[in-house]
Formats: C-alpha cells, structure tokens, sequence
C-alpha cells in the first residue's frame, strides 16, 4: 500500500499515455480499438478513485507527494501531488473520459485509431495540468493539451472545424508565452521551478526585486488563465471550437480544459500573488460579473442550440471566477465545487446534444419542436440534466452557485447582487430552449421517426445523471476535503476571511438539513 501512495499520482496520470502509446500497434479493427480505449479509460477511473479513498480529509498540504531530481540544469524536479482541491479535479478527468468513449462509439467513423491515440494523450495531458507542483512540469502539461485538441477538433470536427481549430490553438497558445516569462522570471530569481518553493520564498520576502515586479507576473499568469476560462471579453474562441468540435471534444472542452484556467487562477495568481490579487479583484470581479450576465443573454438570442450551450460555460465559469476573488471560505469552496458541478452538468448537456446531432446532423433549434413525442427517454435526460445546470435545489448546481453567491455578499452585496440575475438569465434560456425543442406538436416531419436513446447511449448518461443527484443531496463527500485546501489558501490573506462568522461546512450543513425537513 505504501508503494502504490507513492506512485498514485504517477499511475494515474500515465495510464492512459501508456494505453496511447499500446494503442499504436493496434491492427486497425475499429471495433477492437474502441473496446481497448473504453477499457484504458475504465482502468484510468478505478485508479483515479484511490485518490479520494484514501485521501486524508482535514489535511491543508500536498498529499501523495513525488518529489525527485529530474534535470539538474536548470533545476527542474518531477514533482507531482494533490490536495483538496485538485483531488476532484483529477476524479472528474477520468471519470468523464469513459462517456467520451462511449458517446464516440458510432460518431466516429474515419482514422478510428487515431481519434482514440488523441484523446488518450489528452488525457494524460489535463491530468499533468493538475498534480504538477513544478512550474515547468505544470508548464509543459499546459502546452501539451493543445495539441491533441486542436487535432480534434480540426480533423474530426465539422464546418469551419480548422477554423475552429486553429483559433483555439492560436488564443492559448499566444496568451501561455506571458505565463511562461513569468515563470521564467521566478525561477531567474528562486533557483527554483518547485511551487512550494516559490511560495515559500515570496512569502519570506527572500525574492528579489519581487515587490516591483509582482504587478507584472500576476497579469501573465491571468492573461493566460482568463483566456482559457474563458473570461470576458477573452472569450470568442469559446463558441467557434465548441459548434466545430465533435462531441467527446466539446465535453472535456467544457468539462475539463475551462477549469484549467479557473484552477490556475486559485492555484497561482492567488497563491503566488495574494497582494496583487487583493488589489485587481476588483476590476476582475467586474468582469466575471459582466460574463454571468453577457453571457446568459447572447445564449438566449443563439438560434444554434450548440453555441447556445456554449456561451453558457461564460455564464457559470463567471460565477467560478467571482467566488474565488471574493476572497471568502464560503465563496472559494464554492467555486471550486461549482467547477465540478459545471464539468458534469455541462458535459451531459454537450453529450446530449452529439446524440441528438448523429440523427440529425444540425444544430438549428428552427429544425426542432415536439421531441418529447418520439424521444420521451431522451427528453427526460435532457431536462434532468437542464434543471442541474439551472441550480435546481437537490441538483449540484444549487450548491455551488449559493455557496459563491454567498461569498459575493459578504465580500460586496452589489456582486451579490448583480451576480444572482444570472441565476434568473440562466433559467429563462434554457428553459424556453427546451420549450422550442421538446414541446409541443412535432413540426418537422423527419422527427417523427428519430430513434429514442438506445441501451450504450443511455449507460453513457445515467453516471452523469446519478453524480448531479448525489453532489446536490450530499455535497460534503466533497466540501471535507476542499474546504481545509480551501482555508491554507485563504490564510495569506489575513484579514480577508476574518468576517466569515461560520466555516462553510456548518453553512451547507444547515441548508442540506434545512431542504430535507430535519
């Protein structure tokens, strides 16, 4: 057992790089290919869960630490570890994996191979993002993510998918070299690439030349992080890739690689940089606001329900970005569960909408009405899903968006404020979307005869359906290990939480209590 905490992380991460490289030497039999990437997944998964098994909740440091001298000049380690708020970033990774298997199973049709080598890689790759503790490790893992998923989506993707594509690549790739001088910059200075290191020199004013300099490293690291959230008005690469891209691209799009933005956000610019955080969260508070509302009202006018969905993930990644910049226990846990409950919610949403696409092959909501008729299982999923993604009580968006919605009150009630009508926005486009698409009389005659979810399709969606239930009914399973992280990253700010007059997990306690009548 010892052997296998020591090497979790490593396991876990390259799995699938392994299965990848496997992969390679595989007869082209699609069928066989699919199977072995649905079991490499599956393995990824079941490994993945020790991490919350035998994580040690309470805990505020690193755990499951691998620290080993890798290149001597320049000081490079592989250094990897979790704490409470990567744990659940790394589960939600692998977990969605095995439904972008399944989803893909039929859609994918040509170079079968390939698109599974690819989407192994990324894996991998968004993995690394999270448990790398060495600045260049989490450097190279950033830069390798683009790659596969530019391929992805510019060789299996439709439309303008090189477009699409070559937008991503271009607006990340751009937006990573201001990081990279940072990073740069601090180990010019530290000697060192190892986070912990860092963090504990600036914290020790130990850095040279750090006071002058900090303005400058924190909007490196958040011109790289916001346009991956994507934060407002940094976010029109976001639509294009999610329309072009194919299904299993736009769910770890949406589920997975946005929150690499919102975890560098906590991770870096507020664990690096907690004086440079307190003096911009203004001015970036104002933004993520004018996102929640933005982009609530440009999805409410979308006439393609893809790109409705997308602008979507404006919406709710706004309320990730104001919850960790209200600086508050409440606020901070919230956003950090709301990146899951996004990644869940948001990923079936894009799964649903690949199922709907391979019977039809449009997005136009005009091709639709009345699908309800023909597809009541379908309609189910989808408005179960839909109502998670509203914040329906029960259901895991209600508990991030109160918890961040909470920590914008008692940093500022006018964020509060203005922050809870996307509540209300986010309810009144999705809502008339599903009445367009599934109420009423079937207008189309091509719709009376589309074929209800069959037995893969719906195995693909009952964990997601199940996980949205759970998070909302019983989110301590997650709050006890998020909130001590949570509280070591606040405690830089000082005075910045002095006022919270209860910890989080007596607050949520007290709803889930509250809701069930006892």
């Amino acid at each position: 057992m010892n052997w296998i905490n020591q090497n979790i992380v490593t396991i876990v991460t390259f799995l699938p790089l392994a299965g990848a490289i496997l992969l390679m030497f595989f007869p082209r039999r699609d069928r066989d290919v699919r199977y072995f990437a649905l079991a490499v997944s599956l393995v990824t998964l079941l490994a993945s869960l020790h991490l919350p098994w035998h994580f040690v909740r309470g805990a505020d440091g690193f755990q499951y630490e691998q620290n080993v001298p890798w290149i001597p000049h320049p000081n490079i380690h592989y250094h990897l570890g979790v704490d409470g708020i990567s744990l659940w970033l790394v589960v939600l990774t692998t977990f969605l994996m095995p439904m972008c298997v399944l989803v893909s199973w039929t859609s994918v049709h040509e170079r079968v191979k390939e698109f599974f080598i690819l989407m192994l890689v990324l894996e991998t790759a968004m993995i690394g993002v999270f448990v790398a503790l060495d600045l260049f490790l989490f450097y190279f893992f950033w830069e390798a993510t683009l790659i596969p998923m530019a391929l992805i989506i510019g060789m299996y993707g439709h439309g303008r998918k090189i477009y699409a594509a070559i937008k991503f690549f271009l607006y990340t790739m751009i937006a990573s070299v201001f990081m990279l001088a940072g990073i740069l910059w601090l180990y010019a200075r530290t000697g060192s690439f190892d986070f912990v290191t860092i963090q504990q020199a600036i914290q020790a004013g130990q850095v040279a030349g750090f006071a002058t300099a900090a303005k400058w490293l924190f909007l490196g690291f958040f011109v790289a992080f916001a346009v991956k959230v994507p934060l407002f008005p940094l976010h029109t690469w976001l639509p294009d890739a999610h329309v072009e891209a194919p299904t299993a691209g736009s769910v770890l799009l949406a589920g997975v690689l946005l929150k690499m933005g919102t975890y560098g956000l906590l991770r870096f610019n507020v664990g690096l940089f907690p004086e440079q955080a307190k003096i911009n969260a203004g001015w970036i508070a104002a933004l993520a606001i004018i996102g929640i509302i933005y982009g609530a009202l440009v999805a409410m006018v979308q006439p393609n329900i893809k790109r409705l969905i997308a602008y979507t993930s404006v919406s709710h990644l706004g309320f990730c970005v104001l919850g960790i910049f209200s600086f508050t226990q409440i606020g901070v846990d919230g956003a950090v569960y709301q990146m899951l409950s996004h990644g869940v919610s948001t990923g079936a949403l894009f799964m649903l909408l690949g199922m709907i696409y391979d019977r039809r092959h449009t997005y136009d909501i005009h091709e639709y009405s009345g699908l309800a008729t023909p597809m009541p299982v379908y309609a189910t999923f989808f408005s179960f899903i839909m109502l998670s993604s509203i914040g329906l009580p029960l259901l895991n968006g209600f508990v991030g968006e109160f918890m961040v919605l909470s920590g914008a009150f008692q940093a500022k009630q006018l964020w509060g404020i203005l922050a809870a009508t996307g509540v209300i926005w986010s309810a009144c486009y999705l809502l008339w979307m599903y009445q367009r698409v599934f109420q009423g009389p079937v207008t189309n005659p091509v719709n009376n005869n589309l074929q209800d979810l069959d037995a893969r399709e719906r195995v693909s969606l009952w964990p997601l359906a199940i996980a949205a239930l759970v998070m909302g009914v019983a989110p301590m399973l997650w709050l006890h290990s998020i909130d001590p992280s949570v509280s070591a990253a606040l405690k830089q700010f000082g005075n910045a939480t002095a006022h919270i007059s209860s910890p989080t997990v007596t607050h949520i306690s007290k709803v889930v209590m509250t809701v069930f009548g006892r």
